[in-house]
């Protein structure tokens, strides 16, 4: 029996409320819509399981405002695509997956388990929509969550899935016990909690922050800081003391257990007056400072103490501190070490930097972003080899960008991009940015431009980090309509190098011969994963040897018919999914009149005549408009003849190869030599009845973007230009003997996910291939348009990228995860980087500032696979001249020649101060 069974029984179906499916999901769409618009903290979510709700949302469909189960796209022509079957009804709601093993039977505080997805393992519904889907199916358990708020400035609602578990150390036995309550929980709410479990009264216990089993700071039941506040965080130690009588005697007299113990002294702690999350060692012991950053005093009087703070510091650097893992915060250890080991960032940590602290910055956080972060810095560089616990910074962290709250994985790549953002803004020596107006560059001198821009981002923008970090772009757009050029220069602080298979897509297109010339081929080709229809013409162009007077017509193939054309040249490639059929017919520029479809039905003669389509549609164009049917037929038979079979007989097969009509063999070219072997192909939705072999029997169907006529047309219509005639050839076994179809049968996808080949060493890929990537023209994406101020229109206009100044500490972000809707990817092609002397001059275009030759110093590493990955970090002591390697709390020396692996994320390269000061010196490009 699962736990489910034992809380709500499953077998009571007939007491469940039957409702329509359609009238299910109408309530809850209703329930979840009011739901979001009376959001507050304390709001009840419950937690489903997703394999129940699956079933569900596939019984009633879709519901708004939830997460769509089904992985059917809705765009495109899917939209139109019939409804799938609705599934059947499904049983009473059952969580027992998602349910932690050793859960007691009792449905309170039950656990699921950690690690859990949203969206794949689990869902979450308002209050209202638990109770009638319970009230509807019955089951369970109940698995009920709070709606919290968190955030600095902008507060953001999150359901706490994961209560915090804290273990309690009895001091008088040493027995623990585990209490679980909200992060948002207050210390006197933690306190009234361990009494009652112990059964100690409140005036007698102490209660000990016991991180690493050493007390770090004491609990009071009056302070009123939340649990998160403190910094407590999952599955850490408290430590519970019980305080003696007057008399001598404990309290209780008894253990947690009811054994009699001895008296349990209070004793007194080196770190009693240590405040939670300050500086107090990992070891539990005091640094000799009074000052606390953490105490819930204001940063002014944490600033009052800077200069003490600064006399436990100086000199005592070391650099070779790991930082402990407080649970899956290994992206956030990585990201931090290698930001402390840069050495601008420690030299300016390292000093008094209290007269720059910008606490009026709205945008910043006050300056404890940047106080934290020193802070911990100074811990790490003072403390030899002893490991630190981040958590003073965690929860800092957390308060301010509740995004990396919790205990889950993230992307030390995006933390870094916020660390450094958020230290520009609390180190902002600009108390109060001017408003400034950019100006077009209207044709002026790119240096006039640049300076100008660069100038206003100053006037805004002054800092450390932007003294050290941040460097200068071009970026050109151009209208693909009017030809507007806009260029800007915007600053930046890092760069997101492409890898090239995450710029490129191979893609799989059959070209046709629209002249029936030539057989189908197909040519898998490479393009830009973001480019246009015109980038897939060209690179089909060059592939298939395309003559200078033909042209190529892009169509979509699905259910043997042309389901749409795409003959706009900056039709976006993404709109083409890897599963589609799409072919390109070869035509004669400028022949653009009348278009014949040929479709192909196979007529089974042993099922009454049961036609269903086959193959793929043959395309051509009448150059002329038609006055009769017969010219129509005779393209349609020259458009078959290249799939003529090749018989042995008494007549002469000059011209032919390999069993089929070559292109330049007279009897290709003879249309008539051909009609008498084909009258026999019919057309149409009905073959005439009484039809002679030498008469055509061909019925010709109009159609147009609207709509299909199935009125068939005499052969003597005139038929208008710019219309598509639809042709159906009817095939029975006697065409089959005739022509080889199945070069209209196999039509490959444009990209076969589920097909592999025998796989060959990856070659590497070196940085300047990612740069170059980078920096290539490509268009915008459909959802980032830009606005053409002469159209005053969204364009996708192409855009253009070009470095024009580079900062002294240059980071390369490589970008290894590519992210769609329903596919999350990570590629562990080897990036090939120079350690010393990375030459950039010829990728600059401004020629005016100092080297731009560079030495590496960190690596931001990720290893595995998405979700259950791992980051470490390399970092060199410049001083030293030694790599260290950086994996939580373990450091330990390398090679240098050991730094380079897949493995690299993000690459920190500081400018070669000696490289660039050496009087005519040239430093050839360092390729790999």
């Amino acid at each position: 029996m699962t736990i489910a069974d034992s809380v709500f029984p499953m077998d009571n179906v007939a007491s469940c409320i039957l409702l329509p499916p359609e009238e299910e999901n109408r309530i809850v769409s209703e329930l979840i819509k009011e739901s979001e618009l009376n959001l507050k903290e304390g709001n009840l979510y419950y937690v489903i399981s997703n394999r129940w709700f699956s079933r569900w949302q596939s019984y009633v469909g879709p519901c708004v405002g939830m997460l769509s189960v089904d992985k059917q796209s809705s765009d495109g022509h899917n939209a139109n695509m019939t409804h799938p079957k609705i599934a059947d009804r499904p049983g009473p709601i059952d969580n027992s997956d998602i349910i932690s093993k050793g859960n007691s039977c009792d449905n309170n505080n039950l656990d699921i388990h950690r690690m859990l997805e949203e969206g794949t393992d689990y869902v979450l519904v308002p209050e209202k929509v638990w109770e009638r889907l319970l009230e509807w199916y019955k089951g369970g358990p109940a698995l009920p969550r709070k709606l919290i708020s968190q955030g600095h400035e902008h507060k953001q609602y999150n359901v706490e899935v994961y209560p915090l578990s804290l273990k309690v150390t009895d001091a008088r036995d040493k027995r623990q016990s585990i209490v679980k309550l909200s992060r948002k929980a207050t210390i006197g709410e933690l306190h009234e909690l361990v009494c009652k479990i112990k059964g100690v009264e409140q005036n007698k216990a102490c209660i000990w922050d016991y991180f690493n089993l050493n007390k770090q700071s004491l609990l009071t039941v009056s302070d009123p800081k939340t649990l998160e506040d403190a910094n407590l965080i999952m599955d850490q130690d408290i430590l519970l003391e019980v305080s003696l009588d007057r008399d001598g005697s404990s309290h209780s007299g008894m253990d947690s257990m009811g054994n009699e113990l001895a008296l349990v002294p209070l004793e007194p702690s080196r770190s009693s007056m240590s405040i939670a999350g300050g500086p107090t060692m990992s070891n539990g012991h005091s640094t000799g400072s009074s000052f606390s950053l953490y105490q819930g005093s204001s940063v002014s009087s944490s600033l009052t103490n800077m200069d003490d703070r600064y006399d436990v510091y100086k000199g005592e650097r070391g650099g070779l501190a790991g930082l402990q893992n407080l649970g899956n915060t290994c992206f956030m250890n990585s990201s931090i070490q290698c930001l402390v080991h840069t050495p601008p960032l420690s030299e300016y940590f390292l000093q008094d930097y209290s007269d720059e602290i910008n606490m009026d910055n709205p945008l910043g956080m006050c300056g404890e972003l940047a106080l934290a972060f020193g802070d911990l810095l100074r811990k790490l560089w003072s403390s030899g080899r002893t490991a630190i616990a981040p958590r003073a910074f965690k929860s800092k962290l957390a308060r301010f960008a509740p995004q990396f709250s919790g205990y889950n994985q993230h992307d030390s790549q995006e933390l870094l991009a916020f660390l450094l953002d958020g230290l520009h803004e609390d180190l902002n020596r600009v108390k109060q940015k001017p408003y400034i107006e950019m100006k077009d560059s209207d044709g002026r001198p790119d240096e006039e431009v640049a300076s100008e821009c660069w100038k206003n981002h100053m006037a805004r923008n002054d800092s450390l980090i932007v003294d050290v970090c941040q460097g200068q772009y071009k970026s050109t757009l151009v209208c693909p309509v009017c030809g507007k050029i806009s260029i800007t220069f915007d600053p930046f602080m890092y760069l997101s190098l492409p890898l090239p298979s995450t710029v490129t897509r191979t893609m799989t297109i059959t070209v046709f011969y629209c002249d029936g010339s030539g057989l189908p081929m197909p040519y898998t080709v490479t393009v830009l994963k973001h480019g246009s229809c015109r980038d897939l013409c060209q690179a089909l162009g060059i592939a298939c040897c395309l003559k200078s007077d033909e042209m190529l017509l892009l169509a979509e193939v699905y259910e043997h018919k042309i389901y749409r054309y795409l003959e706009n040249p900056m039709e976006p490639l993404n709109s083409i999914k890897d599963d589609e059929h799409i072919v390109a017919y070869r035509v004669k520029s400028g022949a653009r009149k009348t278009k014949v479809e040929i479709m192909h039905r196979w007529l089974d003669n042993m099922k009454a005549g049961d036609r269903k389509l086959f193959g793929t549609p043959l395309v051509t164009y009448l150059v002329e408009d038609p006055q009769f049917g017969a010219n129509i037929e005779a393209s349609v038979h020259k458009m078959l003849e290249p799939l003529r079979k090749a018989y042995s007989s008494s007549k002469s097969h000059d011209g032919k190869e390999n069993g089929f009509i070559s292109a330049g063999s007279d009897e290709q070219s003879n249309i008539s030599n051909t009609q008498s072997e084909s009258q026999s192909l019919t057309t149409g939705n009905k073959e005439q009845e009484g039809t002679s072999c030498g008469e055509s029997s061909f019925q010709l169907v109009l159609t147009n973007e609207c709509c299909l006529s199935c009125e068939p047309i005499e052969k003597a219509s005139f038929i208008k230009p710019n219309q598509v005639v639809r042709v159906f050839l009817d095939w029975t076994d006697k065409e089959h003997e005739l022509y080889d179809a199945s070069y209209l049968r196999d039509l490959p996808e444009v990209h076969k996910t589920g097909f592999t080949v025998k796989k060959t060493r990856q070659e590497a890929i070196s940085l300047f291939s990612c740069l170059e990537a980078f920096l290539t023209e490509e268009p915008l994406g459909p959802d980032d348009m830009w606005y053409c101020p002469r159209c005053k229109e969204h364009r996708q206009a192409t855009k253009k990228l070009d470095l024009w100044k580079l900062p002294e500490i240059l980071v390369f972000h490589l970008k290894r995860f590519s992210y769609s809707r329903y596919l999350k990817n990570k590629l562990d092609t080897f990036v090939n980087f120079p350690i010393h002397n990375l030459d950039l001059t010829k990728y600059v275009k401004s020629k005016d500032g100092p080297s731009y030759v560079y030495d590496l110093y960190a690596i931001s590493n990720h290893y595995g696979g998405l979700g259950g990955g791992h980051y470490t970090a390399y970092c060199k002591l410049i001083d030293e001249n030694k790599w260290f390697h950086f994996d939580d709390s373990h450091v330990s020396s390398v090679t240098e020649a050991e730094i380079k692996s897949s493995a690299a994320y993000v690459l920190f390269y500081q400018r070669n101060r000696i490289k660039g000061q050496m009087e005519g010196e040239t430093s050839q490009v360092h390729t790999v």
